[in-house]
């Protein structure tokens, strides 16, 4: 029921919004509680005989009420929240008055004006209450000390009524606030660890839909690659037939010639061999795919650095020939081969070699494009030992990326390509990857129109 009732204050637009409406349940609750209050303590005022305790109450109830309606009007928080105060702040320096000063409990009450500011609206709009209360009892600090305090304009004999009604008002309204504050806090703790969960969930979903989307750029070139062992296979299994006939007819004669059945039972052991290698090829390929697509164990394992890049290059680059059968680029290639496997997540580091290649390749097929000259699409790719550091380069003549971008290349959802053609995760994941999961560090040298090099740095863990 009063949840309903808290409901029907607040403007539909800020209930229907993503915004968070703490603020605005609190102020609501706030002035009907206040309105309540004041209105049921009225017949208390007309027993202490006050002059005006009475009309306050009465005006400070339906103020509550009246500014409430204002709030489900349109009227904003900052605005209702300080009508609210200001009235309060005025009544609460004339019960002072009224009440003797500083020795009235109204005094007290003004310290309710910043701490209720500062549940709505903050500690901006809280400084100004808190700067008037003390303004306030100091007035009345300077004219008791000067002219004495103000005469009590109530029955005197009350007095004690009157201190236990305000004493145990001024107690119940602080505790309302508090338990409304933090009934709040904890709504709104438990709607952003949902947001946290969603959003979890979502950045797997995109990083599983990123991971996916590479996986079929690979697609391609994974075909090429092992539509070569297959050929193989193919040719050696027909031999073999034909290897396995002969070896036949030769011990159907009468008198078998056992140095042409040697002969041809060691060409059939030869062809064996060679399919079962090419077979192995096929499979390791296979189980190179099936590694990318699969969540990573996030486990660091010995790898040869100088295989994972060579096999992510020419799988990326017959990927994208397989899609676009017009582009050609050199492929220049510098491994060291003194370097030794390091410990890395070997399918974390094939996908971000495997978006540095795409984006290389990306990058010489738009200026082949656009190129009038003679341009040769080129990319460099080379690992080298620096120190205790492992660097793969990744260097293309493509057209550049210009300064303002070089800022924000690695944010997530930034790209430069045309909708559909990048999800903007590609570099971003890369970039954690590199320094997050393994302690390195991707940087990057570009001048617009003539090329890009990333440089992916790597820890050698001893």
């Amino acid at each position: 029921m009063f949840e309903k009732l808290i409901n029907y204050f607040i403007p539909a637009k800020t209930r229907n919004s993503n915004q968070n409406i703490r603020s605005s349940r609190i102020l609501i609750v706030v002035l009907l509680l206040t309105g309540l209050f004041d209105l049921i303590s009225i017949p208390n005022a007309f027993q202490l005989h006050s002059n005006r305790l009475h009309y306050l109450l009465l005006i400070n109830g339906l103020l509550s009420f009246a500014v409430a309606f204002l709030f489900k009007k349109g009227v904003s928080e900052k605005h209702c929240t300080h009508i609210f105060i200001g009235q309060h702040a005025i009544s609460f320096c004339l019960q002072s008055w009224d009440g003797g000063g500083l020795e009235s409990p109204s005094t007290a009450a003004l310290f309710l004006l910043p701490a209720t500011t500062m549940l709505i609206i903050g500690k901006k709009g809280a400084s100004f209450w808190f700067l008037f209360a003390i303004a306030t009892m100091s007035f009345f600090y300077w004219y008791e000390t000067q002219f004495g305090a103000p005469p009590v304009q109530y029955d005197i004999s009350r007095h004690t009524y009157f201190l236990f009604v305000s004493l145990i008002g001024t107690t119940a309204a602080i505790f309302i606030i508090l338990l409304v504050y933090e009934n709040e806090k904890n709504t709104a703790i438990a709607n952003l660890q949902k947001q946290h969960d969603d959003l979890v969930i979502t950045q797997a979903k995109l990083i599983q839909s990123e991971k996916m989307a590479s996986l079929g750029e690979l697609t391609a070139g994974i075909a090429h690659e092992i539509q070569n062992p297959l050929n193989f296979v193919n040719n050696f299994s027909e031999l073999i037939v034909e290897l396995t006939q002969e070896i036949k007819d030769e011990m159907d004669k009468p008198q078998p010639d056992k140095l042409i059945i040697n002969e041809l039972v060691t060409d059939l052991i030869q062809n064996q061999e060679k399919i079962l290698h090419h077979g192995k090829r096929a499979s390791g390929i296979v189980k190179g795919m099936l590694e990318h697509s699969r969540t990573s164990t996030g486990k660091h394992e010995l790898t040869d650095i100088n295989a994972l890049v060579g096999e992510f290059l020419h799988l990326a680059y017959h990927g994208l020939r397989a899609k676009d059968n017009s582009f050609n680029a050199t492929l220049i290639t510098e491994f060291d081969p003194k370097l030794q496997p390091v410990q890395v997540i070997p399918q974390d580091m094939g996908r971000v070699f495997l978006n540095l290649i795409n984006n290389a390749f990306y990058a010489v097929q738009k200026k082949r494009l656009v190129s009038t000259g003679t341009y040769e699409p080129t990319v460099w790719v080379s690992t080298k030992r620096i120190s205790n550091t492992i660097q793969i380069s990744i260097r293309d003549n493509g057209t550049g990326i210009p300064e303002h971008v070089k800022t924000k290349i690695f944010q997530p959802f930034f790209t430069t390509k045309p909708t559909g053609e990048g999800t903007g995760l590609g570099l971003s994941l890369s970039y954690d990857i590199v320094t997050v999961a393994h302690n390195g560090r991707i940087d990057l040298e570009s001048t617009l129109g003539e090329g890009t090099e990333f440089m992916v740095n790597l820890p050698v863990k001893s």
